[in-house]
């Protein structure tokens, strides 16, 4: 250990050692990093991936530049190397880890992890191995989406989303719902209830047909402020983006126990 050079938390214990940066790191204290889609208008509402209101810890959030959605639910050409610049850039800002705000940056989930030094969850969709070992065997997941048609065989096996897992998913989308799809058309404003609306309702339809789901994952970026009006609706445990990078954020951030025996 370079007790010179502390991982990140600083103390009174640690404040008079020698310290460093990065050369060209100009600012500190970021430990998740975010990237998000540039090229769209609609409200980040508190709870949303991309409003900094979201968390109990700083973020750094930077854009994919001239990334349109519908170019990353397509994967389409050139869309890596782009998401790949964004990574590198929050990486040499010191960021201690990286997210997304958009479930289908998984399609470069694996290619993004294996070129950076830092921990890299790009993609909501990371949750659904750790999700089904804490449900019975016989439920399934109901995962709601923005698009379903781009949430494709290949993006889920690169969040790690194996053929037998894909058989236990019930998979609906909101993209065309009235209100939802002024985010995904980047209408510029929504109506906040009827978009929560949209959401719980099609949660509450997934119960009905089949009432042994065990559990909720909201692969949008957009739904988790929506996360409790699902769970209060439907009984189950339901996890998002927000799960993911909290946990994401624990364990780059640890901190020493302290207090009284």
């Amino acid at each position: 250990m370079n007790r010179t050079n502390p991982y990140g938390y600083f103390s009174e214990q640690n404040d008079s050692c020698r310290i460093r940066m990065k050369q060209g790191q100009n600012m500190a204290g970021f430990p998740i990093g975010i990237i998000f889609i540039e090229t769209v208008w609609y409200p980040y509402v508190p709870g949303n991936v991309a409003n900094g209101y979201t968390y109990p810890f700083p973020v750094r959030l930077e854009p994919v530049r001239g990334l349109t959605c519908q170019a990353l639910f397509d994967a389409a050409s050139g869309v890596e190397e782009k998401v790949l610049e964004a990574c590198i850039r929050l990486e040499k800002a010191g960021v201690r880890a990286i997210s997304g705000a958009c479930g289908f940056f998984g399609h470069y989930q694996k290619q993004i992890a294996g070129q950076l030094s830092v921990p890299v969850a790009l993609s909501s969709l990371l949750q659904i191995p750790w999700i089904l070992p804490l449900i019975k065997s016989g439920q399934r997941i109901g995962v709601l989406t923005a698009q379903k048609d781009s949430l494709t065989d290949a993006l889920l096996e690169n969040c790690g989303v194996t053929e037998s897992m894909r058989e236990r998913l019930i998979i609906r989308d909101l993209g065309h719902e009235p209100e939802f799809s002024a985010i995904t058309e980047g209408r510029g404003s929504f109506d906040n209830g009827a978009v929560r609306d949209e959401v719980v309702s099609k949660a509450v339809e997934i119960v009905r047909e089949d009432p042994a789901v065990g559990a909720f994952l909201l692969e949008c970026s957009d739904m988790p402020p929506y996360a409790y009006a699902v769970q209060a609706a439907t009984g189950k445990p339901v996890y998002d983006f927000i799960t993911m990078i909290r946990w994401l954020c624990m364990g780059v951030t640890q901190t020493p126990y302290c207090g009284f025996l």
